[in-house]
């Protein structure tokens, strides 16, 4: 009986460890309001989201500066950066760089758009875009595209940074003729 009693203790403990652990938000659908922010960008200001009111925003979450898959992913965005501008969309990239660190990968890579320093890794939390690797948290890679009036219009979630920026572009167009 001792053991019985002992057994059913540790799993009821056990059980709630893993209900205290902190589950991954969940991603914001389409159709919902895009949770606003206020964070430092690769020029030192301070960026919100209601800056942008009016445009439509493409707000990309991507791991870590100076990275392979990044560094692919914010090219196209630059290489794209006229089509986006014509179509009255601005692109704004998070991680949980620093804004020295956005500062320097842009200068390096030629960038010409906002990343926006989310160090403590709220704003990733709130779009359900937050990733432990190795102990750390970093920001998963994510986009939405964000309406005029601030609503997320479109969500891609576990992208591809090879081929993204033409696939937000098409949705871009979709969602603009809608």
């Amino acid at each position: 009986m001792k053991r019985f009693v002992l057994l059913a203790t540790l799993l009821a403990v056990c059980s709630l460890g893993v209900l205290a652990l902190s589950l991954p938000a969940e991603v914001p659908v389409a159709g919902t309001a895009a949770p606003t922010f206020k964070l430092t960008t690769n020029e030192g200001k301070v960026a919100s989201l209601s800056d942008f009111k009016g445009k439509w925003v493409v707000l990309y979450f991507y791991p870590k500066d100076f990275t392979s898959g990044c560094t692919l992913e914010a090219h196209n965005f630059q290489r794209d950066l006229a089509k986006y501008k014509k179509a009255k969309a601005v692109i704004l990239g998070v991680s949980v760089d620093t804004a020295d660190s956005h500062k320097s990968f842009c200068a390096k890579e030629g960038l010409n758009f906002k990343l926006l320093s989310d160090a403590d890794a709220k704003v990733s939390e709130a779009y359900g875009s937050v990733m432990d690797y190795n102990g750390m948290k970093l920001s998963a890679r994510n986009t939405f595209i964000i309406d005029p009036k601030g609503k997320i219009r479109q969500v891609f979630v576990k992208v591809n940074p090879g081929g993204h920026s033409e696939e937000v572009l098409a949705a871009l167009a979709a969602l603009q003729k809608s």
